[in-house]
């Protein structure tokens, strides 16, 4: 019985600077960037280097959030 994940889900915000911060859900990996392009690169090295060989996750999910303000 194998204990890989298929996917590890990581919420990625925009800072007040413009760059990039990602973590993921239910692991304890936390990853930033200048761009979204860095950011990818981030999080890929960041999942390989958390997982033991052999368990690490075939796909790696990207949930963005944005916040907006609406003047009434």
């Amino acid at each position: 019985m194998s204990n890989q994940l298929s996917e590890i889900m990581f919420v990625v915000e925009e800072a007040d600077d413009g760059s990039y911060r990602a973590s993921a859900v239910g692991e304890s990996i936390y990853t930033e960037a200048d761009n979204l392009e860095n950011l990818h690169s981030e999080i890929r090295d960041a999942v390989q280097c958390h997982f033991e060989d052999g368990k690490t996750p075939a796909l790696i999910r990207l949930h963005h959030v944005w916040q907006e303000l609406l003047a009434l």
